[in-house]
């Protein structure tokens, strides 16, 4: 996720190096768009019930939807020979079929968009030469994780796909999210690191100047574990238990023996719904008292600069998706707060990334 800062020094000037850049600028800030929208999206597929709906994996082929009766009969007799269907939707009509289908569908579509639409842009100003040297091979990483994206989602389905499964494994969803985030951020990170003020730079940073770009560094740390334990809620569908805010199971602090009644003992911190809720909570109320403090050091340290300013308002962020995340505890997970909740996630982390970068260019 090592983002591109290129020494003002070794150009013409700041102003020409970000002319030249200006059109790699905006393609990575479009890519970073796709990939929140593909977030959303997957949410979606997931909330609806849909991942599953499409039993065979077709990167090329797949892209083609069922164009007629006879397709679509064929294509739900596939799904109902799912232990999916088996188990939780047995009497599915094909019109109710159809309506999962076409979120699966989409989300595998819109991927298939996103990967032709950086090759062609990396191909162009490769061939350009505007990409060279480390932001070729950074830019080129992110590409190669993005490949692997594909496959990790097809290995993300197949694990619903086993007998007695209705759902993904909760461990194949966290990497699956976890690595479109890491994505995500990359192209934040890279497209943050080309802009004027990061390529002009700060100069030296002093003590305290570095004390804060390393708490950014750990903010957005902190954030993608949130994303990943959250990841595990939702593939576990820890948020339907527990229903109530502050207390967790009539506490707040729930005992170990429910914390950690299986055996052994780290498979509770994936599987036992308690500890994966009790996990997120946590985990957030340790983000917030974080970007606080980072707020509040920032004041300190910075006064009224962008530093603060930032800083300031990423603790607001963070502030506003706890509520999000409360509200959408207590309301059982609707499709609306759900995707509101994952959504300003990404939000939250492109901050986070932006904060960071600027921090490391002195700015």
């Amino acid at each position: 996720m090592e983002a591109v800062i290129i020494p003002a020094s070794t150009l013409a000037s700041p102003e020409a190096t970000v002319r030249r850049l200006a059109g790699v600028r905006l393609w990575l800030w479009a890519m970073a768009v796709l990939v929140f929208v593909m977030v959303v999206v997957g949410g979606a597929t997931r909330l609806t019930g849909s991942g599953l709906s499409i039993t065979e994996w077709k990167p090329v082929t797949g892209a083609v939807p069922p164009l007629n009766d006879r397709n679509w009969t064929l294509e739900f007799e596939k799904y109902r020979q799912s232990p999916q269907y088996e188990i939780q939707n047995r009497g599915m009509s094909l019109e109710e079929f159809k309506t999962i289908y076409w979120w699966e569908w989409s989300h595998r579509q819109l991927g298939r968009f996103v990967g032709l639409t950086f090759g062609l842009g990396f191909l162009v100003f490769a061939g350009a030469g505007v990409l060279r040297g480390r932001l070729l091979l950074a830019v080129l990483g992110l590409g190669i994780l993005g490949g692997l994206q594909g496959a990790i989602g097809w290995l993300m389905v197949a694990s619903g796909l086993k007998p007695g499964m209705t759902a993904v494994e909760p461990v194949k969803l966290m990497l699956h999210l976890t690595t479109a985030s890491l994505i995500f951020a990359g192209l934040v990170a890279t497209a943050t690191s080309l802009g004027r003020t990061a390529l002009v730079g700060g100069g030296t940073l002093d003590s305290a100047a570095v004390a804060l770009r390393r708490l950014a560094g750990w903010v957005v740390v902190t954030v993608l574990l949130q994303i990943a334990i959250g990841a595990l809620v939702a593939g576990s569908k820890a948020g339907l238990i527990y229903n109530t805010w502050p207390m967790i199971d009539g506490t707040l602090v729930p005992p170990l023996s429910g914390l950690f009644f299986t055996t052994p003992w780290y498979e509770n911190l994936f599987d036992n719904h308690l500890t994966v809720q009790f996990e997120h909570r946590m985990v957030a109320y340790f983000l917030l008292g974080l970007v606080l403090w980072q707020a509040v050091s920032s004041r300190r340290e910075q006064g009224g600069t962008g530093v603060a300013r930032r800083a300031t308002a990423l603790a607001g962020i963070v502030t506003a998706q706890a509520a999000i995340g409360i509200v959408t505890l207590l309301t059982q997970v609707p499709l609306a707060m759900g995707l509101l909740h994952q959504g300003f996630a990404m939000v939250m982390l492109a901050m986070a990334v932006v904060h960071w970068r600027l921090l490391a260019a002195g700015r």
